[in-house]
Formats: structure tokens, sequence, C-alpha cells
């Protein structure tokens, strides 16, 4: 596939030579850029533009747990914990996108939500945005996983142990990992409401 477009522009320090499509399907694009580097080198460049949001959900329970979800990660070929995440269509909301994948991964919803990062994933690869929500006063309901999502799994762990996991390398996936670093931070410097800071920050059972 192969969508070539000649025209000379710059972008920053970069001299933008001409553009193709290389590959594109329903969930991302990658196109190969001729270029002229910041030293005036010719040069590739290559950018993956997937075409939703990233879209994430921190859902912290009224006793301080999270619920984590595992399911096997395709790209890696291994298994992953996580907080609940997802892709959110560009002209959805995306706290209304956030809801939704909540919903279907954990069967939750929530009365209170807050947004809490809003980051570029992989700036150097992919133009793709990561969008966190923190949400809390958890009600349950019933999961309805996407089909490529059916082997999903629950568990909750105390907040302060799921960082641990995140620290430690458990967790592998940087978007949790940036999701609860900023929740925790968010609760150290008293940018929550009083309860929701100390369940987050509540030591677990075992640390006591």
């Amino acid at each position: 596939m192969s969508d070539d477009t000649q025209d000379e522009r710059r972008r920053g320090p970069w001299t933008i030579r001409a553009e193709r499509v290389g590959y594109r399907n329903p969930w991302l694009t990658v196109t190969e850029y001729d270029v002229l580097k910041p030293d005036g080198a010719p040069g590739l460049y290559g950018v993956v533009s997937p075409v939703h949001l990233a879209i994430g959900v921190v859902p912290v329970f009224a006793d301080g747990t999270v619920m984590l979800v595992g399911q096997h990660r395709f790209a890696l070929d291994a298994h992953s914990w996580e907080l609940p995440e997802g892709g959110g269509k560009p002209d959805v909301p995306p706290l209304e996108s956030a809801k939704r994948e909540l919903l279907e991964e954990t069967g939750l919803t929530a009365a209170n939500w807050r947004e809490i990062l809003d980051f570029d994933v992989s700036n150097s690869v992919t133009d793709e945005r990561a969008i966190a929500f923190l949400a809390w006063d958890l009600a349950r309901g019933e999961a309805a996983p996407e089909g490529a999502e059916a082997d999903i799994t629950q568990r909750r762990e105390p907040f302060q142990a799921a960082l641990e996991m995140a620290m430690s390398g458990e967790i592998r996936d940087g978007f949790t990992l940036a999701m609860l670093a900023k929740a925790d931070y968010m609760a150290r410097k008293g940018m929550l409401p009083d309860a929701l800071a100390a369940a987050i920050l509540a030591e677990p059972p075992s640390a006591r």
C-alpha cells in the first residue's frame, strides 16, 4: 500500500521531502517519511499513527484496593497485569470511552471521575496520545469484554501493593505504571478528596 506525497516542508529542524503510507488497517497507519535530518543528512523516518486514543482507568474501591485485569498481550506473547485500558474513538469524549472500557473489562461503574493524565505514549515512533482517569465510589455490574479480551481475568490488590508490583517490574505495562504513579503523587500532594487519598496511601495488610 502506498500513497506518495511530494511536498517539501519543515517539521521543527527536520525537512520532509516526501511521504508515503506504507501500511494501513482499521486500527493504525504506518507512514514513511523521506527526510533531511537536523544535521542535513538524508534519512527515513517511520511513524505509527493509531486511529484511537489510548484510554486508561484507575478504579479505586473504598477499602483502598484497585481492580487489575490480566490478559495475554499478542504483541509480546506474554501475560500482563494492568489497570483497565483500551481504545477510545477520537470523536467520542474520552470520559465516555473510559466509562465504557471500565464496564466492559470489569463490570464496574463509578459515581466519581477525574482526569489525571494526558500524555504521549512513545514519541520517537508513534503519535499515540493517552488519557487516564481516576474512578471511585464504585458499583458492581456485569463485565462484557470484547472478543479479543475474552481471556481477561480480574484481581483486586491494595493500591500500594499494585504500585509496588509496578515498581518491582511484576507489572510491565507502561500506561499502568504511569497511572499508578500519578494517582499516588496526587494523593500525597493533597490533590484528591481526603477519604480517597487515605485509601490510596493506606499500607497493604502485609506491610503493617
